[in-house]
């Protein structure tokens, strides 16, 4: 309520007591001395009253007085009756401290929302509630985490393993893979498991057409066809937290940022090693590597001299790759690159006899017109030797990733994880929480004429 309106108010309630009093006097009862003193002293105060009235609203009419005209008004001329003004702020503020009105507060711009945060206020309120879902439940609705994540965890129950994230908190998630999973980014499709399963028919063999003569019969003509047949396989990505960090959150957005960017970094770096170099089993997706025709798998030049020779022969290797597509004729509609970052450094540092960079446009992640992604889940301890890699060469709009939208999310802070030295590290010793991310998914290429590899790659070694 504004000073002007409490003061009104206040003069309101005073007349009303004189009011009483008067009448009280003027049905025959004679008033106390208390009485009377209270009347004197309700008089003064109610004249004091409509002193400081006085000055606030002729402040208020300086106010209006020294209002401006808003910008795009001025631009447009002047308004018509009843336009729309604004004052200028020091001078609203002077006016205000001058005629005894507090100082108006700033106005606090909202903090930007983080995308994937509901999936880590879900995490950060079951660990604060030691996996009880109900607590989580009522945790992240006194925190203000959103009605939707304390209805998600509210539905949870110990016996189904963790909570079911749903779908479109899982989608935001999904969505935040595709610039971290290198087979995602380079265009890679995305489509719901029905029942965790999915067929996806394909083209094997092409019509018969030929040319008549007169009376002769036309020849039979059908295609054959086949299936990519994606079924739901299981993977669990255990992300190690730290609780100094969950300490913290609810505070500030960075906190929410760090739980997204953990998750999604795990989950993107498994999903890459599946998809690129799976073999299938032990229910496995199969990657690009166990999908490649042995006849699409090319080896690489031996390192040597770098002289042009051995330019022409790493040129010719590259060509050859993207034959094996164009030569079956595959629809080139998202072709790129993967390798390891050790290759991607080794052709980015070639130069000629002039010095001239081989491949400059490299520097914008591009090789020989294709966009170019780099994994570490392509390793470079491969062959006998334990020093070669592989480059892949496909078109990712003819692969799919057929996946279950909803997402599983659980946490431990007692069990233990294989550290980055492939030894097991506890989460209790080290003061952290382990929260686990299973995701059912697939993945394959609808003709598997679009992948070709490249092997033995020894370059950079």
């Amino acid at each position: 309520m504004s000073k002007i309106l409490e003061l009104k108010q206040r003069r309101a309630d005073i007349a009303a007591t004189v009011q009483t009093l008067a009448m009280q006097e003027s049905g025959g009862t004679a008033l106390s001395a208390e009485q009377l003193q209270q009347l004197d002293a309700l008089k003064a105060e109610f004249d004091q009253l409509g002193a400081q009235l006085a000055r606030l609203e002729d402040a208020e009419r300086m106010i209006a007085a020294a209002a401006q005209q808003v910008d795009t008004l001025n631009a447009q001329g002047a308004p018509p009756a009843g336009g729309v003004y604004r004052a200028s702020a020091n001078d609203l503020e002077v006016l205000r401290v001058a005629a005894g009105l507090p100082a108006r507060p700033y106005a606090t711009p909202a903090q930007p929302t983080v995308k994937g945060a509901s999936v880590a206020r879900m995490a950060v309120a079951l660990i604060h509630a030691q996996g009880n879902y109900r607590m989580a439940a009522d945790y992240a609705d006194k925190n203000g985490f959103g009605a939707d994540v304390a209805a998600a965890l509210n539905g949870g129950s110990p016996s189904a393993g963790g909570v079911l994230i749903p779908a479109n908190m899982a989608t935001e998630i999904i969505e935040l893979l595709r610039p971290k999973a290198v087979v995602r980014r380079l265009g890679a499709r995305s489509l719901p498991l029905k029942n965790g399963n999915l067929a996806i028919p394909r083209l094997k063999g092409g019509a018969s057409v030929g040319y008549i003569g007169a009376d002769n019969d036309i020849p039979a003509t059908e295609q054959s066809f086949d299936d990519l047949k994606l079924s739901a396989k299981k993977m669990a990505a255990l992300v190690p937290i730290s609780n100094d960090l969950l300490d913290n959150a609810g505070i500030s957005p960075d906190v929410e940022q760090v739980v997204v960017g953990d998750l999604t970094s795990a989950v993107a770096a498994r999903e890459d090693l599946a998809f690129l170099r799976g073999d299938g089993s032990n229910n496995t997706p199969k990657g690009l590597r166990g999908w490649a025709l042995p006849g699409n798998c090319i080896a690489a030049p031996a390192p040597a001299t770098v002289d042009a020779a051995f330019l022409q022969a790493v040129e010719d290797f590259l060509n050859a790759l993207i034959l094996l597509l164009e030569g079956v004729d595959a629809n080139m509609v998202s072709p790129g690159w993967v390798m390891s970052p050790r290759t991607f450094r080794f052709l980015e540092g070639l130069r000629d006899g002039k010095s001239n960079k081989v491949y400059p446009e490299l520097a914008q992640g591009m090789l020989k017109g294709y966009p170019v992604g780099k994994s570490t889940q392509i390793p470079n301890n491969l062959g006998a030797g334990g020093n070669e890699s592989e480059l892949y060469f496909c078109d990712f709009a003819d692969c799919f990733i057929g996946e279950d939208k909803a997402l599983t999310i659980d946490f431990s802070k007692e069990a233990t994880y294989t550290g980055a030295d492939g030894k097991l590290v506890s989460a209790f010793s080290k003061d952290q929480t382990l929260v686990r991310v299973i995701a059912k998914h697939d993945f394959g290429p609808r003709h598997v004429e679009s992948v070709a590899i490249g092997t033995g790659v020894k370059w950079g070694k």
